[in-house]
């Protein structure tokens, strides 16, 4: 939890002033106090107990990690003391789901899993050298040799965040475990624009976004959702640089400025991949149809709701949670999982990945139209299989943060 600073106050909270405003700042500063999302939606819609609740967690956490291998098992164990979660459908490692991996072992106090999967990221994944030098390669096989040398965004964001947790929640050790000191060196590396070799920074400075991939041609395009002020909004307290925390808060406004560009205002759906300015990205340079909404965009959804649920920074996100929640009612609990983004089904398959994010938007809509996502999330088995590694990943965030068990955990504001 992250109780009020006494004293002083923190140069981040100054510089989310500077970006939001005085209102801005103040529901800033409430949402880094509270720490965490404050609501839980399977108590308050479905009665569901605390006790309920944590055998269910513990349940899940059990299939991913201690289930059968062929069917159930997320997590597998690498040379001792190193473990990676494993996309079982392409039989490949990305930094993606190593991250959430990470996020969900910091959020359940499993220490011994978060340091063995670091472990096998710094080992494998890191770049200690070169342009991409602070980077991790997005995918690897499974013995750790890169198939793809270059970086997904979305990884490093969240790997920077899940270590200033974890900082947060154990304390920092030595070497790689010095969490803190990793999290740091991350967000400067993210910044750092002077790499040659056609590797950009991972945040645009000029548009202050998150951009689709550090490259010259992928850093001209961002993905919507990449973009997570709630996280973004904690780096401007936590970073120990003046000009980071500046550059935060101004990235943490961009992004909710960006969020309401991209989404379609009728249905409130977003892109997969957009231009810095919201619309669609319609070119094929990176495959068809990534104009549409699809499976990244699913985490659309999450991300507006927590944003709202830890900084209550714009009304905005009550409105779009509704409007995205109404639009998928029409399809009842169980929508297809690929639209146009005004509305045209482009598949038959439903996914429990976007059925969780459903649910998880309703921390910011109303009860009448958050409520059957929430039961449907409940009552959900673990999604079991082949293709159970991005529906499984998010069925597990999505318990955690419609259950309210997902907290950025924080020092004091203004603390370093």
């Amino acid at each position: 939890m992250t109780p009020s600073g006494r004293g002083r106050v923190s140069p981040g909270v100054v510089a989310l002033v500077a970006a939001l405003g005085w209102v801005g700042a103040v529901a800033a500063a409430q949402g880094a106090q509270a720490g965490g999302l404050g609501r839980n939606l399977f108590r308050e819609h479905l009665g569901a107990t605390e006790a309920e609740i944590d055998a269910k967690l513990a349940s899940v956490w059990e299939h991913y990690v201690h289930g059968d291998e062929a069917d159930e098992r997320l997590l597998y164990p690498s040379g001792g003391d190193a473990a990676y979660v494993l996309d079982v459908g392409n039989d490949d490692v990305r930094s993606e789901g190593m991250s959430y991996g990470m996020m969900i072992a910091v959020q359940l106090d499993h220490r011994a899993e978060f340091d063995r999967l670091w472990t096998w990221v710094k080992r494998h994944m890191y770049h200690a050298e070169g342009p991409r030098r602070g980077y991790f390669a997005w995918q690897c096989a499974r013995d750790g040799r890169h198939i793809d040398p270059g970086s997904a965004s979305d990884g490093e964001v969240w790997f920077a965040t899940v270590l200033f947790l974890a900082s947060h929640r154990w304390g920092d050790g030595e070497g790689i475990f010095d969490y803190r000191a990793e999290a740091q060196a991350l967000l400067r590396e993210m910044r750092r624009g002077d790499r040659g070799g056609g590797i950009t920074a991972i945040f645009d400075p000029t548009h202050r976004q998150v951009v689709f991939a550090p490259t010259t041609e992928a850093a001209q395009l961002t993905d919507p959702s990449y973009h997570v002020p709630a996280f973004t909004g904690h780096w401007a307290l936590w970073d120990a640089d003046s000009d980071g925390r500046e550059f935060w808060a101004a990235v943490t406004s961009e992004s909710r400025a960006f969020l309401r560009r991209a989404a379609h205002p009728s249905t409130g759906l977003m892109p997969e991949y957009a231009h810095f300015d919201g619309s669609p990205f319609t070119a094929t340079t990176f495959g068809p149809g990534k104009g549409d909404f699809r499976f990244d965009a699913w985490r659309t959804l999450s991300n507006v709701a927590l944003d709202h649920a830890m900084w209550a920074a714009d009304p905005w996100q009550i409105e779009q949670s509704n409007r995205v929640l109404r639009f998928f009612g029409r399809f009842g609990e169980s929508p297809p999982n690929q639209f146009t983004l005004d509305g045209r089904p482009l598949s038959e398959d439903v996914s429990p990945g976007l059925v969780a994010m459903a649910a998880v938007a309703g921390l910011a809509a109303d009860a009448e139209l958050a409520r059957p996502f929430v039961q449907a999330l409940w009552e959900m088995a673990p999604p079991s299989g082949r293709w159970r590694y991005y529906d499984g990943l998010l069925y597990f965030l999505g318990l955690l943060q419609a259950s309210g068990r997902f907290t950025l955990h924080g020092p004091e504001v203004g603390s370093r």
